[in-house]
């Protein structure tokens, strides 16, 4: 594995930590905890779809490099392709974390029990770069 790859890689389990122990911990219910939470598992989410773009040489992965940077597009994209290269459940995973991602972090509508029942699909995508 590449020095950039292990760094990216490091990244990913680092943000899931902390979202995990946010969420999963159940101290701190406050709507400002819940944002925080669903913000690290998004970009866990989102972090393991650009790995896994770049380790199956996507061309989302190349288009993302060559523009130096990811667009909510092209995630969606390669988010498709790896559902039906790898997995069909990264579908639902990725759902799950952009569901995180809007409805969570953007408009902070979610309390932290509902944050802690998708930290499961969270995991299950960045348990597929572990693999």
């Amino acid at each position: 594995m590449r020095a950039k790859d292990e760094r990216r890689l490091e990244l990913l389990s680092r943000k899931l930590a902390e979202a995990g122990k946010l969420a999963e911990a159940g101290k701190c219910v406050a709507r400002e905890d819940a944002v925080q939470a669903s913000e690290k598992l998004y970009k866990a989410a989102e972090e393991a779809v650009k790995e896994l773009a770049f380790r199956f040489e996507l061309s989302k992965s190349k288009e993302a490099r060559r523009k130096g940077r990811w667009t909510a597009t092209l995630l969606f994209r390669a988010v498709r392709r790896l559902s039906e290269r790898v997995n069909p459940e990264i579908l639902n995973w990725w759902a799950q974390a952009w569901f995180l991602h809007v409805e969570g972090f953007h408009e902070a509508r979610l309390e932290i029990e509902e944050v802690k029942e998708r930290v499961g699909s969270v995991r299950e995508l960045v348990s597929v770069v572990e693999k």
